[in-house]
Parts: structure tokens; sequence; C-alpha cells
């Protein structure tokens, strides 16, 4: 209470000062009043009491003073700091603008960058205790990461100890079947315990039931948020509903909560049930779902992880014909969720942050240079009487006031900056970072930018009261003039230099790296010629198309049309696209050759013969396909080099046989092999692919591909219009260019958003460093301007001027330069991950860096010099 008191007379002081004068006066007068009469009561005269009052109480005007100053003026004096520290910013706009525009992009790059941390590594997921949730896997030899199988995972719900819960799902696309054909719905498969795992309810209907997944159950499904909106308006008479997905009638149960996601399965608009019926589900070998685990209480990640491990090792022993060499992955949620974009994101904030480091440096610099230029005006204020705390509170008010409208701008520049970041980021990536969608400067992300603006005031309060701290009045008023550089600015600028200099070095070898890694991801050998190629998915209904020959009738019915399109050179059909994962994969055994234990797993791709010409493979040794092998013809197999020099070292593989794990099914003769085609993504290393003929294996999904001989986005309606004209009931879907897949990909959108990025903050932590260097270099020129003079006119020559101001400007970006090499070579290991084809001490990077940041930093130190070398003797004197 005492303290909102005396909140509540300072305010009143403040805006009613006549007020407190008055009534200050009239306490004072009755004061006087009381001693006089005392006195008078004590033998004086009535005149002889008067002037001993006035006496007792002293000057009047001095008591006035002393009292406004003991009761306290301090917001008073405040807003007086503040209209003299605005005054002072209009007086001088040109730094006024520049140390507020450098401050700004500070703020705002380094509040924008982390509010896209705080969605994706800070705030936690929308679950319950989602720290004790995990995603299960299987690992092969090809990968960590690969899929479960069904028989696989009922053995480990069953024979763990370590999980409250096991269930799994199956991300994807599906078919809808609307009164127009069918059209894919994004959507997913999960077993009955699935959001009880999470911990979601959802908001209208019910959840899956126990045993609702079971081959004898109905089939039900649940909408996201989203789906419920756009296709039922909202409504509640949803629940009920049938739909058709994949061939299957469903019910609709429920809806789940607006805010639910479930990034790796998004997007989502169907949650159907698994149903556990099926030939698939009870095959072994057949993989194509993840486990989601909630981990019991007490259990740590370690423990669980060795409880499955140890599952998978004896089922590896158990069935050796469908699960050699599979092993069992484990990573917390989280680190699924945002593992890929987590180095990124790290990368980018930290480059943000030290451009607001080499931003709050400059700025730090101009004052200390226009501090610098005060030391007369605050010598005359303070041999004028003007107290140390006083003249102390007009810096903090000024650093501070620069700070706050920075920071406030920078806040508002920030909104913008997350926006635009947010359109860098392609629609299916966005799509799978739901934790992204609702983007904005929240409190987190504001109580960021107050500690950036708290750090930023305090820096730019206190580096001008360094300058004074141990200065004495007389000493200021004497050094008023252009003759000498403090030497304090000598030793605290420079440092400020170095520190400019080393970081924008760090900054620069990272975009370097960076840009590097990413033109050598671009211009890596994927083994194809990925230009003028157009595709096209295509879905047709099961129950039209049931049959192989219907499959394989439609297929050649298709290129038969496609082929004939203006500008249509070839056309081929796939299984599975080039640069997306290495999914689909199969073992087998090489026949004539014993197996010793070893486990053969490839990538597998059915092809027609036409697909190898347009994407121009190399045929190694051996034959393409002819468009006449099908389910009639003996059953042939195209290797890449990477299985032909895996299994098959020193020799050539055409004309030898292969089986498949799981027997019942004929050798298949190898009749070509075909350089590497990038089947993983685009950083990933090269690896085993099998290549069959379509028709030996139709199917009622696959992907069109023609190579044109015009702009192929050109020709994309061409082949969707002909596509539906063979049937309207089709599913069309992903018509892009294969340049444009090469560009969204995620190994591409991670190397170049980074590489820009980071070159970004280079770009403009090199334009700071070498604004810093040339204004210290400048400032020290004019401040040694009698000295210049007085050498030149003891018969310097113009050389030896030069020479002077450029080995300050040599020794500073030498000691910046050497400072910011051992700290770029750490730098870079922290990102060596987000690096491709490129080491993290590029010797070629490193040394461009330093010529590129040397010669600009001596091109900004010549102006000076060059202003030094032509300084007339007489007038620089003179001007002394």
């Amino acid at each position: 209470m005492k303290g909102i008191t005396r909140f509540v007379k300072k305010l009143a002081i403040l805006f009613g000062r006549g007020h407190f004068r008055n009534e200050l006066d009239e306490e004072m007068a009755f004061h006087r009043e009381q001693a006089e009469r005392e006195l008078v009561a004590g033998g004086m005269t009535r005149e002889e009491a008067r002037y001993a009052a006035m006496r007792r109480f002293g000057n009047a005007v001095r008591l006035r003073e002393q009292s406004e100053e003991t009761v306290g003026f301090r917001m008073e004096s405040v807003v007086q700091d503040l209209r003299f520290a605005l005054r002072q910013l209009r007086k001088n706009p040109g730094f006024a603008v520049t140390a507020i525009v450098i401050l700004t992009m500070g703020i705002a790059s380094s509040v924008a960058i982390f509010a896209f941390v705080d969605a994706a590594l800070i705030k936690p997921l929308p679950y319950k205790d989602p720290s004790r949730l995990a995603i299960l896997f299987e690992s092969i030899p090809l990968g960590p990461r690969f899929h479960l199988s069904y028989p696989d995972y009922l053995d480990w719900k069953r024979e763990n100890k370590v999980f409250s819960s096991l269930n799994i799902y199956d991300s994807g696309g599906m078919m809808l079947k609307t009164g127009d054909g069918l059209r894919k719905v994004d959507g997913a498969f999960v077993s009955a315990g699935f959001f009880r795992t999470l911990g979601v309810k959802p908001i209208l209907g019910r959840d899956f039931y126990d045993g609702e997944d079971k081959p004898e159950a109905a089939r039900t499904v649940l909408l996201s948020y989203s789906a419920w909106q756009k296709r039922f308006g909202g409504s509640s008479k949803a629940l009920g509903q049938p739909v058709v997905l994949d061939g299957n009638t469903y019910t609709i149960i429920g809806v789940l909560p607006r805010e639910f996601s479930f990034a790796p399965a998004e997007p989502s608009d169907f949650w159907g049930i698994k149903n556990a019926g099926g030939e698939n589900n009870k095959c072994r070998g057949c993989h194509s779902l993840f486990g989601v685990a909630r981990l019991k209480d007490g259990v740590t990640f370690a423990t669980a992880f060795a409880d499955i491990k140890s599952i998978a090792e004896n089922l590896a022993r158990q069935y050796p014909d469908s699960n050699r060499d599979q092993a069992a992955f484990m990573l917390p949620l989280a680190e699924v969720v945002v593992g890929d974009i987590r180095p990124v994101l790290l990368v980018v904030l930290g480059g943000a942050g030290l451009l607001l480091l080499i931003a709050s440096v400059n700025v730090a610099s101009l004052l200390l240079v226009r501090a610098e230029s005060r030391k007369r005006e605050t010598a005359v204020r303070g041999a004028l009487g003007a107290s140390p705390r006083r003249l102390v509170m007009q810096f903090v008010t000024e650093g501070l006031l620069l700070a706050v409208m920075g920071s406030v701008l920078g806040i508002v520049l920030a909104r913008q900056g997350m926006q635009m970041l947010a359109l860098l980021i392609p629609k299916d990536m966005m799509a799978a970072m739901p934790y992204l969608h609702d983007l904005g400067l929240g409190g987190r992300e504001l109580a960021f930018a107050f500690v950036l603006a708290a750090l930023a005031g305090a820096l730019f309060s206190f580096t001008p009261i360094a300058l004074f701290r141990f200065t004495d009045i007389r000493e200021g008023l004497s050094q008023g003039g252009r003759g000498a550089a403090g030497v304090t600015w000598r030793r605290f600028g420079a440092n400020l230099v170095v520190v400019e200099l080393a970081t924008a070095m760090v900054l620069l070898v990272g975009a370097g790296l960076l840009g590097k890694s990413f033109y050598r991801l671009l211009h890596t050998d994927i083994g194809m010629q990925p230009d003028h190629i157009a595709t096209v998915h295509v879905e047709v209904p099961p129950e039209k198309y049931g049959k192989p020959e219907q499959q394989t009738a439609l297929a050649r019915e298709a290129l038969r049309r496609i082929a004939v399109l203006p500008g249509v050179q070839t056309v081929g059909v796939t299984t599975k696209m080039p640069i997306e994962d290495a999914d689909w994969t199969s073992g087998f055994s090489i026949i004539g050759r014993p197996d010793n234990g070893d486990h053969r797993e490839v990538a597998v791709r059915f092809v027609s013969a036409g697909y190898m010409a347009a994407l121009k493979t190399s045929l190694v040794s051996g034959r393409y396909f002819t468009d006449d092998e099908d389910t009639t013809k003996p059953l042939v197999v195209i290797l890449n080099q990477t299985t032909a020099k895996q299994y098959f070292p020193g020799e050539d593989p055409v004309g030898k046989q292969i089986g498949f794990y799981g027997g019942g099914k004929p050798p298949v003769l190898i009749v070509g092999v075909i350089n590497d085609i990038q089947e993983g993504q685009l950083d990933a290393a090269p690896r085993g692919a099998m290549y069959f003929p379509f028709y030996q294996s139709p199917n009622s999904g696959f992907t069109v591909l023609a190579r044109t001989m015009q702009d192929e986005r050109a020709i994309l309606p061409s082949i969707e219009s002909t596509l539906h004209d063979l049937d309207r009931g089709a599913a069309l879907y992903n018509s892009v260019t294969m340049q444009q897949k090469i560009d969204d990909a995620p190994a591409t959108y991670l190397h170049r958003s980074s590489a820009w990025l980071v070159s970004g903050f280079a770009a403009m932590a090199l334009g700071l460093g070498v604004v810093g260097l040339y204004g210290v270099i400048a400032y020290s020129v004019s401040q040694r301007t009698r000295e210049i003079g007085v050498r030149m006119a003891l018969g310097a020559q113009r050389s030896a001027v030069y020479k002077l101001v450029m080995l300050q400007a040599v020794w500073l970006t030498a000691i910046g330069l050497g400072l910011g090499l051992a700290c770029s070579v750490g730098a870079s290991l922290l990102i060596r991950k987000l690096l491709f084809g490129v080491e993290a001490w590029d010797l070629s990077t490193l040394a461009c860096v330093v010529v590129v940041l040397g010669a600009a930093s001596l091109a900004a130190s010549f102006l000076p010099a060059h202003r030094a070398a032509s300084v007339n003797p007489t007038e620089a004197l003179r001007a002394e």
C-alpha cells in the first residue's frame, strides 16, 4: 500500500506541479509563522522574530528545490530526459535512422526465426504426456526407419513389457468414391487404440472401440475437424454417414478436435480403422505400418528400446525367411516430428543470433563515436552542476529509447518475416508440419523480444557511459577538440570491429559451405535427365480393373493415347517415382548360390518398356524390357549398378537368375544392368534397386511419365485430359514436372532454405562489418587530423600517410579474420549434418571467405586513407 501511495503521489506531483508548489509555500509559511509566534512569546519584537524565523528556515528557494527533489520529480526528470533524447535524435537523423534500422533488422530476424523454433522445438506436442510417446520402425540393411509388418506388430504388442499401449498407423492417400468417380483424399488407417495412446478424444461422436479393428467388425472412420467443416458444414448429421474409401464402405463415428494433428501421418482428413483382414495382414514379409507406443511409468527410453530390440531379434531367428537381418528401431515422437527440420532451424537461429550481435555491436559503436564527440558537452554540463547520476540517466534514456524503437519496429517486421518464411516451405512439406500452421507472435515470442530489447538497451546505455566512467571533467574540457583520438575509443571501438569481422566470417563460411553443398546436391548424378518430363499419378477403381489383364489393357491404352499427343517423345509408367524414398523393398536369393546367412534386400520398381527411355538412363549391359513382356512371358528383371556390384562383384549378372524369399514364386532372369537412378532422396547414398516389367505384375495405380519436346508444363493439361477421356472415374493427382518434384523434395528444401537464409544473414553481416570497420578508421582519421597535418608539414609523403592508416585497418582485419577462422571451423562442425559432398573444413570455402572479407574490409578502409592523404597541412593545423 505504501508503494502504491508513493506512486499515486508522484503522479499527482507530475501532473500538478503548480498545485504542489502552492501547498508547499503555504506549508512553509505556516511553519515560519509558528516559529515567529514562539519567538514573540519568548520576548522578541515581531520584526526581530520575523527575521529570526527566516534565518532559522534558510533560503526559501533552496528549500523549495530540496523539497521537490526529496518528494520526487523523478518521473518528470525522466520525461525531460526523454524529450532531450528525442531532440538529440532529431538533430542527428542520419545516426538515428541508421541505428534504428540496423537494430530493427537484427530484432526482426531473431524473433521471426525464434517463432519457428518455438513452434517446432519448444512448444509441447498436443498430446497427453508427449515425452512418453515413441514411434517404432523396423530396421533393414537399407536403413533404420522402415515399415513394420502386421504379424510383427502383433508379436511386438503381445511380448513387450515396457509399453502401456502399442498401436499402428498407415499414412498415405485414400481413394474416395464420389458421384463423379474416384478422388484422392488424404488419410490414414490406425488400430483401435491409436487415439487413446495419444490421449486424444473426439469432440463429436466416439472413438474406436477395442476390437473394432478385427476382421469381422464393421469398418468405421473418424473425420478431422477441417474435413468435417469442409465436407459436412460442421453438422452433427455427419455421424452415421457412409463413405467409400479404397473400395470399402466406412461409417463416420466421430470428429477429432480442431487442434489435433499427428505430423507423421499428415495431412489426413479421414482416420479409418485398420481392419485386420486381408492377405497382406497375414504376410510377415509385407511391410506397410508404423508403430506408436506409450512407455509405462518409470520405464526409460533406453530400457524400452532394448526390450523391443530383443523381441525383433527373436523374431529374426524364428522366421529367418521373412525377418532375417530385420531389427527394431525406436525414436521419441518429438524427434520424428521435427527431426528433419531441427538442424535447419538451429542453424538459421544461430545465424540470426550472430546477425543480431553484429547489429548490436554496430549500434554500440555508433553510440560510442557519438559519445566521444559529446565529451565537451558532457564536461560542460558536469561543470555547471549536473550530477553524475543525472548524466548517466541521460545516456540510459537515450539507449533505452533506441532499443525500444528498434524493438517495436522489429516485432512488426518479424510478423511479416514469419509469413514470408512460411511461404518458402513447399505445400506438401507444410502439410506435414502442422505445428507451423498457427505461427504467430505469442507470449514466448514477445517475451523473447523483450529480453532482446532489454539486453540491447543495457548495451546501448552503458557503452557511452564506459567512455566517461574514469574521465575527469576538466580533462573533458581540455580534450574536447579534435586533436587526438581518445584512448578508450582506440581500444573499445577497435575491439567491437574485431568482434564484427569475426562474426561476419562465421556467417560467411557457413553460407559458403551450405551454398556449395546445395550446388553439389543439385548437380549430383541422379541417373537420368529430369528436364522435359511431365508426370501424372493415376488410380482407377479396383472393382472395375480387378484383373491383371484389365490393368494391363488400361495401361497400354493410356500409353498409346499419350504417345500420339503433339510434343510427346517417349512415354512410360512406373509404380513408384524416383526422388522419393526407398520404400517397396524385397529380399532375394541368387539361384545356384548358398545364402550363407546373408540377407539381400533392394528397392523394387515395376516399370513399362518406355520408362527407361523417358528418363534417358544408360544401359550398362544386356537389354531393356520389350513391350510384349507380360504375364504370358518368362519373368525378367533389370538391376542397377549398385546391386550388380554388391551382389555380383567382378562379373556380369546378365543371364543369371534370382529368387524371392517365401517360396512359391518362379525364378527371375536378369536381362540387363542400368546406371543407378536416384530412388531415394537426393542426399541419400545410391542404393540397390531392381526393375520388373509392369505388365508382368500390373496394378490399378501407376504414374505416367512423358518426355516432351516442348515445355513439359504446357503439356500436362493435355495428358490429364487424355486420361480423363480414357476413364472418367479415374483419380488423377500430383500432376507435376520432374524438375518441380526435385525442387520441392524435402532434401532440396532443407539444403536450399538453410543456404539462402544463412546467406542472407551473411550478406547483411558482411555489410555491417565493413561499415563498422569504415566507421572506426574514418573516425580515427578525423581525430588524428592534427597529427597527420604535422607529419605532412614535416615532410611525410602521401604514401606514408596511406601506410599509417591502412596499417591500422590491416591489423584489425587480420585479428578479426584470425579469430573468425578459428570460430568458423568450430561452427562448421555443428552444421556438418546439413552438408552434402562438402567437408566442414573445406579449404577452398575458407580461403574464398578470407579473400572476400579481407578485400571488402581493406576497400572500406581505403576511402578514409585517401581522405587522410589528401589533408592540407596548413588547413589541418589552422582547424585546431
